[in-house]
């Protein structure tokens, strides 16, 4: 009896402790729910000066279709936003080639087509006149999709705000279909959806993450003597500050297969290209 006692005496003094814990943790929860997690900040930063500077670094591997290595690429570049009226402006970009897979990538070859380019990121960068200034070698089509990953970077994070709500799935109806690529090919989005999963800490930064994924995509090229078809899945997430709404970290990642011919060659052969893709921000 003394002991079934002592036993309902210690209980009820460790169930109180338990239960105001737990209840503490559901009202600190719920408010941290109201506060962050109801709905995003709206619109993008304003374009008054306040620059931002980030590096952007974009690894693709390539394989044959049964994934034995057959070369990679490593193109990297600092992009700049915030000018006032609006402009973008990019910087010290590099192409670096390797044909062994375990090495590190040498000095790359500086872009200087690239060299402070600058431009207003819009739907105007998708015309040929845009690129009037970049030469004909292969090169500029991994200058060029410098500026396409980072409009869509920025794209991602700013413009659905107003719909994204925690854990919903939405689908952008307003980019689908056929568009040309500036006069090099051209790309058929076949869907794309984003989701707010949630939020994070970037540096120093409270961010909402925003993911976005884009399946079965169709893809042509024609450059130089050089014809592709095929197809390009891409996925990411990009980090955004829920106070300055600035961008603080994006990552994408991409498989294209592609059939490829090229003038000279007898026999088309296709190709696997695994790329890698981060923004990081400098000071």
């Amino acid at each position: 009896m003394k002991t079934r006692l002592a036993f309902l005496m210690t209980m009820g003094l460790i169930l109180p402790s338990l239960l105001i814990p737990a209840s503490c943790y559901g009202q600190n929860l719920n408010k941290l729910t109201r506060e962050y997690m109801t709905a995003l900040p709206a619109g993008r930063p304003a374009d008054n000066g306040n620059l931002q500077k980030y590096r952007m670094i974009a690894v693709y591997k390539n394989m044959d279709i049964y994934g034995n290595f057959t070369g990679k690429t490593m193109v990297t570049g600092d992009y700049t936003r915030g000018y006032s009226g609006g402009y973008s402006q990019w910087a010290n970009v590099s192409v670096s080639d390797s044909k062994d897979e375990a090495a590190p990538f040498g000095q790359g070859k500086k872009q200087e087509f690239m060299e402070n380019f600058k431009y207003i990121p819009s739907s105007g960068m998708m015309n040929e006149e845009s690129f009037k200034s970049f030469p004909t070698s292969i090169d500029n089509i991994f200058a060029r999709n410098l500026i396409w990953d980072m409009l869509s970077v920025e794209l991602f994070a700013w413009r659905y705000n107003d719909s994204l709500k925690i854990n919903k799935v939405i689908s952008l109806p307003d980019i689908k279909g056929e568009f040309d690529m500036a006069g090099i090919g051209k790309y058929n989005h076949a869907s794309i959806q984003l989701c707010w999963t949630g939020i994070s800490v970037r540096n120093g930064q409270l961010c909402a993450v925003i993911e976005y994924r884009a399946l079965n995509n169709k893809v042509a090229i024609h450059v130089n003597n050089v014809n592709t078809k095929g197809t390009e899945q891409y996925w990411g997430n990009t980090w955004v500050s829920l106070k300055t709404r600035q961008i603080e970290f994006a990552e994408i990642y991409s498989a294209t297969f592609q059939e490829i011919e090229v003038t000279g060659l007898k026999d088309k052969f296709m190709t696997k290209t695994i790329r890698e893709l981060t923004v990081e921000r400098i000071n």
